[in-house]
């Protein structure tokens, strides 16, 4: 396999993920869902999918079997995938670009392409305004008004990429760099160090004496597509997956500075160059300055530049203009929470519903990351699309649970299941279950056009059932896709403080909800959040350090999330 033809796994993910789409507009049954299975397999994965294939090992992995893997093998050596190629001639012009707005699947993207002629996302927009939709069976005006406000967003849409999927691409070039000799000393900066929920491009720092060896190590990497721009200093280079990287090279003397400066936000530096300015100094990318007497106050080390404006040193993700200035001025800045903190994750799925994995591999995953516990919350019976359980198989579920634990050493898997909250605020569950669970977590997964009462009363009745624990995913979005519900925050989270209920911070990259600004407000009220991977794979485990990320984010402490306790202090609270 030659170097030039590498695809990363988000690449391979994407291609499965088009033929699926593509087999669902032809009508295909079962494969679509195969090969959704496999792409999120590989989605997923903590090392490079060529890396199996190399070895073979392709269809170990869970929903890959022979005819998959030889496609994956394919768009690994040739970057590109035949049978797509196919499939998208036997696809109406269009069909597959309207698919992609929300709210249109593979039956009313053809309908819409018969009927009205439409074959761009453009004619979509311009027929709804007119009113076209409307007449068609199955279209209404509230469904051309939801679809008129998703094309929209989609057209404003800046093209951002998810923090948990680029994050580790952006950590693989910090450790090729660091590995490189010419280079000191390398960090990421930007919105990627403050651990911002969606991505424009990466911003990167380093110090060294040869900076041409480092641009031209950095500008011949694999899986570059362009080289945009390359200096002594500064070059730029887009990714295969579109993602631009920026390396700048500074002196080490300087490296605290450039550190601080390029971290960002632009907010916050405006706070500290105000703060700067009032002292008769300047401080900028090269350091903090007393131009007056011509001397540098601090230059080499971020926190220095902290310590001498004043400031207890900032998390980088706080850097937002929050109010952060100001509480480190005074000294209240809070302690925020570490990964390190979390005994365990509240929210795992496994093969009993829509996961890849045995609740066995779903644990000794989980144990190897240095957990102590994870609660197995699978998809009850009204989610038929993700074969939720029925209530005997939750109890018969619990049993493979109760036997497992006997066996374990110094870990717990608790027994759990993920409600779905009805119109009408009701779990499809029944309380005789419920009662005989760890952990209920409850979530809507439907209807998210309610209105903002019907929604806040929706999840306010579920969260008055005495057996509910946790609000899943709390507003329903899917970032870069779907925003979230109309829903009363200040009612849910006066509510969830009173009634002590959880509010999840959900870990997938796609959802990170509660938000970083929820989880802000949320310390008003006194509310606790879980903190929960919503894992459908023991790869997916490691996506809780997103939700930990999102958490210092909004200010969050130790105290403020519940699987900071180990498991039975964790069980006796959730039962008092």
């Amino acid at each position: 396999m030659k170097e030039s033809t590498r695809v990363r796994n988000s690449e391979v993910a994407a291609v499965l993920y088009e033929v699926a789409d593509l087999l669902e507009i032809e009508g295909v049954s079962f494969k679509p869902r195969a090969y959704r299975r496999a792409a999120q397999t590989i989605e997923t994965l903590p090392e490079d999918v060529a890396a199996l294939y190399k070895r073979g090992e392709l269809e170990d992995m869970p929903g890959i079997g022979k005819s998959i893997a030889a496609k994956i093998g394919e768009i690994i050596e040739t970057g590109n995938l035949t049978y797509l190629e196919q499939l998208k001639k036997e696809v109406p012009t269009g069909v597959e670009d309207l698919m992609g707005v929300e709210g249109i699947g593979p039956k009313k993207a053809l309908l819409l392409r018969e009927k009205l002629k439409i074959e761009s996302v453009g004619d979509l927009a311009e027929a709804a305004r007119k009113g076209k939709l409307r007449s068609m069976r199955g279209f209404g005006k509230k469904t051309e008004d939801n679809i008129l406000e998703a094309v929209e967003r989609q057209q404003k849409s800046p093209g951002r990429f998810l923090l948990g999927y680029i994050l580790p691409v952006a950590q693989e070039i910090e450790d090729r760099l660091r590995g490189f000799p010419a280079v000191e000393m390398v960090s990421l900066t930007g919105s990627i160090r403050r651990k911002k929920e969606t991505i424009g491009d990466v911003d990167m720092i380093a110090t060294s004496a040869e900076p041409k060896k480092v641009m031209d190590f950095f500008t011949s990497m694999p899986g570059i597509q362009k080289v945009l721009a390359k200096g002594v200093t500064k070059s730029t280079i887009v990714l295969t997956n579109g993602l631009q990287v920026d390396l700048r090279v500074t002196e080490r003397t300087q490296y605290g500075a450039a550190l601080q400066y390029f971290t960002g936000s632009k907010d916050h530096n405006i706070r500290l160059r105000g703060l700067a300015i009032k002292q008769g100094w300047k401080l900028n990318e090269y350091g903090l300055t007393d131009e007056e007497k011509g001397t540098v106050i601090a230059s080499v080390e971020e926190g220095d530049i902290y310590r001498a404006l004043g400031l207890q040193y900032i998390e980088p993700e706080l850097r937002e203009d929050r109010g952060e200035v100001k509480a480190a001025q005074e000294g209240k800045l809070p302690d925020l929470i570490r990964p390190a903190d979390i005994k365990g994750d509240l929210h795992v799925h496994t093969k009993w519903s829509e996961g890849s994995h045995t609740i066995p591999e779903m644990a000794s995953t989980a144990q190897g990351l240095g957990l102590s516990y994870i609660a197995i919350c699978d998809h009850a019976k009204t989610l038929a699309i993700a074969r939720g359980l029925t209530e005997e198989g939750i109890r018969e579920q619990m049993r493979e649970i109760e036997a497992l634990n006997r066996t374990l050493d110094g870990f717990t898997v608790l027994s759990g299941i993920e409600g779905n909250i009805d119109r009408n605020g009701k779990i499809d569950v029944s309380d005789a279950v419920l009662k005989d669970l760890d952990v209920v977590v409850a979530s809507v997964h439907s209807g998210f056009k309610q209105s903002e009462k019907e929604m806040t009363e929706r999840v306010l009745t579920a969260m008055h059932n005495d057996h509910v624990d946790i609000i899943g995913h709390p507003t329903g979005r899917i970032l870069n896709d779907r925003p979230p519900y109309h829903i009363d925050l200040s009612r849910i989270f006066r509510t969830a403080a009173d009634l002590s209920v959880c509010l999840e911070i959900n870990a997938f990259p796609t959802r990170l909800d509660l938000s970083d600004v929820n989880c802000f407000t949320s310390r008003e009220y006194g509310v606790r959040c879980s903190i929960g991977s919503d894992a459908h794979a023991k790869e997916n485990l490691r996506y809780l350090a997103y939700g930990v990320a999102t958490a210092r984010r909004g200010w969050l402490e130790k105290g403020a999330i519940i699987n900071t306790m180990g498991a039975a202090e964790l069980t006796a609270w959730l039962r008092s």
